[in-house]
């Protein structure tokens, strides 16, 4: 009697936009609730609930869209947006991330022309600084899974990451040189990791 074979895994769908409508619709939401640090919002709406990209293809992007000028997260919607639709997913995208939220912050700006001088105003804004920073520290730290897999390896990945907040946080290096100088030199090894050309 033949040895019957285990079932194959089930492979899910990959989850994406269903149209340039929801797409809209998300990164105008995704938008509205970045106050502070948006980096928290965006790697929770598309990574954990809508499921557009894993973890590890997040920092790959995330780090694509930190290079490019331009804000991070209007440059990530324009390369999802890309992804699925082409040239009208992109500017879809970034209407999405921006038309909405520019009138917030129009009408916004017209109230705190108002208040700028009041001292409860100025302690509040600061008080949001603080838990931005909580923010982006928090979901750095639960992104740390997703290098466990990097060509580079942990140890040489972590020192990369030491050597970045050494030089950005401690030395007060320019972002642009420590993003041309320790990205490129990881480019580089993670590049001949891979076998170069080969």
């Amino acid at each position: 009697m033949p040895e019957a074979r285990p079932a194959a895994p089930e492979v899910l769908p990959r989850a994406r936009p269903e149209s340039l409508t929801d797409l809209f619709v998300s990164f105008t939401l995704l938008a509205l609730q970045g106050f502070g640090g948006v980096l928290a919002v965006v790697q929770r709406e598309l990574v954990e609930k809508k499921r557009w990209m894993t973890r590890e293809e997040f920092v790959e992007e995330w780090a694509v869209a930190q290079i490019m000028p331009g804000p991070n997260v209007v440059n990530l919607a324009l390369m999802i947006g890309g992804r699925y639709f082409g040239l009208r997913g992109a500017l879809v995208g970034l209407a999405g991330m921006l038309v909405v939220p520019l009138l917030v912050v129009l009408a916004l700006a017209l109230v705190y022309a108002q208040f700028a001088g009041n001292p409860n105003v100025a302690g509040a804004l600061r008080g949001m600084g603080a838990v931005a920073a909580g923010l982006i520290t928090a979901t750095g730290l639960k992104l740390v899974t997703a290098l466990r897999k990097h060509p580079l390896g942990k140890p040489l990945v972590a020192t990369f990451a030491i050597a970045t907040f050494a030089g950005v946080a401690l030395l007060r290096w320019p972002l642009a040189y420590v993003l041309l100088g320790l990205g490129g030199l990881a480019c580089v090894l993670t590049w001949r990791r891979l076998g170069g050309m080969a």
